[in-house]
């Protein structure tokens, strides 16, 4: 018998324990019955076999769970409110995992946006005594760097120079199920090393409807400070990365959400191969069948994913989709639902033809999509590394180059020089130039810009009170912006 189903057949006997404390007040059950059974599960060996093997599985996780430390520039919030468009000085705290021994860490992106410096803090070894202190040597902190983050799964990959570190396993042929023991591990409120445990309450919660993030519920406590940190099951398999939770009161209510494995290792793969997160569009979109939605389009099911808009000449188009197409499965991955129908395209590889299987009124019909490579938002400029260096103090502006991967975001962009803003510096007392994310700003007092070092040095010669006049192109517009510098 494995440990897995050993601890299950433990739960199962403590449930029937407490099912039989909780018919004591049938009246078909007499009380001294009752009390005979209760006494006889308390004093049996099942309550210390399950707290023995629980502990043996934190004590196992735990050394790969790390204490994430950041200091520099992230997005302003208000009010429960991110505003990327606006950058202030940041100090966050938050938890990773390790996934690989030589050194490669899984955290929330959220928790090391905009920094200077990363350290992470390894978990110290167990004391014999529960009174022993368990100070932080030199060793156990250690700089890291980011070889990737993207910011719509909230999943960043950290590289340490060390190796041979305790790991995690990550992997996506555990089933995970609704209503398994699961724990959560991480640094509440910078408590290192705290863990949790719960259920898992839902296995693909789709928060926000237009969001193709699907997550893993759990109602263990987490808190700020959890965020980064890993979900694990009774055989510390890594089921998610904890993100995020649902509270009016700003503590854990038991709306916890963490990201699956199976998002986790794509991202992890892509971040630590390209530096960055490829995901695909066919062209089309898809909403979830409802019964009144299919009596109404007189559908062969009533439940499940329909295709519900489909663009002119697009991919899927091209391929054949047809609107009101039922999505049975992608990539041989059953639809269910629209959960299932964003996280399989989520998940297909860029580089391949997508399998799609579809109902079309009674008949089974087969695609080949072939695909395209989505472009992330505007918001992706806010990711560009270094992102320190390049602060315009006296603009109140960050900037970087016009070149590479920030041209390619400008789709509309008619300038082939200049600079482009990527954030307002928030709190650097400067001036209000009317300059908003996305400006190409190509020119300064009519002199053409081609780089940061000559508007740096431009502005440095500037005094309050200068009149200064910004050519700046705007969503593929010309137009000035005039100020005096204060």
């Amino acid at each position: 018998m494995t440990r897995l189903q050993y601890v299950k057949l433990v739960i199962v006997c403590l449930v029937a324990g407490a099912s039989t404390h909780a018919q004591s007040t049938d009246p078909r059950l007499s009380a001294d019955a009752a009390a005979v059974r209760l006494k006889a599960f308390a004093s049996s060996n099942l309550p210390r076999d399950l707290d023995s093997c629980l502990e043996k599985v934190v004590a196992e996780v735990s050394p790969a769970v790390v204490q994430i430390m950041a200091t520099g520039y992230g997005p302003s919030e208000e009010h429960g409110h991110t505003d990327t468009s606006q950058i202030v000085r940041q100090h966050a705290i938050g938890a990773g995992v390790i996934i690989d021994p030589d050194g490669y860490i899984i955290s929330n992106a959220r928790v090391v946006e905009g920094a200077q410096r990363i350290r992470v803090i390894l978990t110290p070894p167990a004391g014999e005594s529960t009174l022993e202190l368990q100070p932080i040597h030199a060793e156990q902190i250690l700089n890291a760097t980011v070889l990737g983050t993207h910011k719509q799964s909230d999943l960043a990959l950290l590289k340490v120079q060390a190796s041979h570190l305790p790991t995690v396993l990550l992997r996506t042929d555990v089933r995970v199920r609704q209503g398994e023991l699961v724990f959560a591990i991480g640094s509440p409120e910078g408590l290192r090393d705290s863990v949790t445990m719960g259920v898992v309450s839902s296995l693909a919660r789709q928060t926000i409807p237009d969001n193709p993030m699907i997550y893993l519920q759990t109602d263990a406590a987490i808190n700020p400070g959890n965020s980064g940190g890993p979900l694990v099951d009774i055989d510390g398999n890594l089921v998610g990365i904890n993100t995020f939770i649902l509270t009016e009161g700003g503590g854990s209510e038991g709306l916890g959400f963490a990201i699956p494995a199976a998002i986790v290792d794509f991202d992890y793969q892509s971040l630590g191969k390209n530096g960055r997160v490829q995901r695909v569009a066919i062209g089309a979109k898809a909403q979830n069948i409802t019964p009144t939605l299919a009596a109404g389009l007189g559908l062969a099911r009533s439940w499940g994913a329909i295709i519900s808009d489909g663009a002119a000449g697009g991919a899927g188009e091209a391929a054949g989709l047809k609107l009101q197409d039922i999505v049975l499965a992608i990539d041989d991955r059953p639809i269910l639902g629209l959960p299932a129908f964003t996280a399989a395209l989520y998940l297909h590889p860029a580089d391949q033809v997508l399998k799609m299987d579809l109902l079309r009124g009674t008949s089974w019909v087969s695609l080949k999509v072939p695909v395209l490579v989505y472009h992330e938002q505007m918001d992706e400029l806010a990711e560009i590394p270094e992102l320190q260096k390049s602060l315009i103090r006296k603009l109140s502006i960050f900037v970087t180059e016009l070149e590479g991967n920030v041209k390619q975001l400008l789709h509309d962009a008619r300038s082939d020089s200049g600079v482009v803003v990527v954030a307002q510096a928030v709190g650097t007392n400067g001036v209000d130039t009317g300059l908003e994310r996305a400006d190409i700003i190509r020119a300064l007092d009519g002199v053409p810009l081609q780089s940061i070092s000559q508007l740096r040095a431009t502005v440095a010669k500037l005094r309050p009170g200068d009149p200064v006049v910004l050519q700046i192109e705007r969503k593929g517009r010309l137009r000035y912006l005039a100020f005096e510098l204060e």
